[in-house]
């Protein structure tokens, strides 16, 4: 990417006759209300902090689900697999609904279902009843996954980096936090499970109140502007060779996400560590994200090839999963710390979308296909990790999986990081 290219996404573009895209460009723009601008970064923050409770409450209280719904391995596997399949089905949908009613007001629609989800899902009375629970929750996060970057790009295009590091710290945060608390705030509340997973709604209730008021603005904004002012199609990104490195990248660093968020909990709780433990280990695994997520989209934003990054971040998970083959329980602290950092590819993968497209048609575009294309390449993963641990009886066979993957994961990321755009690569011009 030219230098003025990667400048032109932490300021905008000097104009001295503004362009209706360039009036819509950041909230304290002309013509937009003054509290747009704070209730965003609320709204943005607030949804971040819901786009993984839904999974990883689950994954600390998931040997009592199990029991409680009488899964068998391979119905937990599955279950294990449903994020990466809703994220895939119901990402690919969200250019199409963005350009129909506009970002905010799909963000806003995927809240609602991510609190509908949570609030029916404890009281369901079989698999496939909490599977479908799950299934409306997710397809809200998946679309607020997708869309997040777009909102950042169009009304934050001077603070990309860092408004991506803060949404993705919230992400890390509400990770960290459902993983740690929901055990404690279980027990607390009398121990049943279906309680502990039934709390987390009210974070996803509290997530809607923001997006009302800037979907309904930016509705009016969106009814008041011409038609040529109006939201493109965007890059045929399919074309793009970084597009789809960026995809197969998303696709690995998922697969071991799901599976850490998944598995890790059992992985330690197998070898000999407490339930409350194992959830605090798999909570500090999802903390480290909170510092670096911050950190990692700022350093990227300001480096031309952000590949190193993608290395450094692989050789942590390979020594992670080589420690949790050789002594799981002895070191468990420091595989759950390595592990945590290996994690932080998610927002690298997250800023490499900001950064290797150009406007905010080409970003949704981008969004959509690297994250839909890289859950659906996911989506075997916890599967065949479950299969694998119910049919050889350990972790083995699974670990050395996980830890083989990250070689063409590192592979990718140095491709997905080079110096290009979507647009350069679709023959497209500013």
């Amino acid at each position: 990417m030219p230098d003025e290219d990667i400048q032109t996404l932490h300021r905008p573009v000097p104009n001295p006759t503004p362009t209706p895209a360039a009036r819509t460009a950041t909230p304290a723009a002309e013509g937009q209300p003054t509290w747009l601008g704070p209730v965003l970064v609320v709204g943005i923050v607030l949804a971040a902090l819901n786009l993984r409770p839904a999974i990883t409450s689950l994954g600390a209280l998931f040997e009592e689900a199990r029991t409680g719904l009488h899964m068998s391995g391979a119905v937990a596997g599955l279950i294990t697999s449903v994020p990466a399949l809703c994220f895939a089905v119901f990402g690919v949908t969200a250019p199409r609904l963005s350009r129909r009613f506009g970002p905010a007001a799909v963000v806003c629609a995927g809240m609602v279902a991510v609190a509908a989800g949570l609030l029916i899902r404890p009281f369901a009375d079989s698999a496939a009843a909490f599977l479908a629970a799950s299934a409306l929750s997710l397809a809200g996060i998946a679309l607020t996954n997708v869309l997040l970057p777009v909102i950042v790009k169009r009304w934050f295009p001077d603070r990309v980096g860092t408004m991506t590091g803060l949404y993705s710290m919230a992400l890390a945060a509400g990770t960290s936090l459902a993983a740690a608390a929901t055990v404690p705030l279980t027990s607390a509340l009398g121990g049943d499970w279906r309680t502990g997973l039934l709390i987390w709604a009210v974070l996803a209730a509290a997530a809607v109140l923001p997006w009302l008021p800037v979907a309904l603005a930016a509705r009016r904004e969106k009814a008041a502007a011409p038609a040529a002012a109006r939201e493109s199609a965007g890059p045929s990104v399919v074309r793009s060779r970084t597009a789809w490195a960026l995809a197969c990248y998303f696709g690995l660093q998922a697969t071991g996400a799901y599976v850490t968020m998944g598995w890790l909990p059992q992985i330690f709780r197998d070898a000999g560590v407490s339930a409350s433990t194992a959830g605090v280990l798999l909570a500090v695994t999802m903390v480290m994200g909170v510092p670096l997520a911050f950190v990692i989209p700022g350093l990227a934003g300001r480096m031309r090839n952000q590949g190193p990054i993608a290395v450094v971040l692989g050789a942590f998970g390979l020594v992670g999963y080589l420690g949790l083959y050789l002594a799981p329980a002895a070191g468990a602290w420091a595989w759950a710390l390595l592990l945590g950092v290996s994690n932080c590819a998610f927002p690298l993968v997250i800023t490499l979308i900001g950064l290797r497209a150009k406007s905010p048609a080409g970003v949704v575009k981008l969004s959509a296909f690297a994250q839909s294309t890289g859950y659906l390449i996911s989506i075997p993963g916890p599967l065949v990790i479950g299969t694998l641990y119910q049919h050889s009886g350990g972790w083995d066979i699974p670990l050395a999986l996980m830890a083989a993957l990250l070689v063409p994961q590192i592979v990718l990321g140095l491709l997905a990081g080079r110096d290009r755009t979507i647009e350069d690569e679709c023959g497209m011009r500013d």
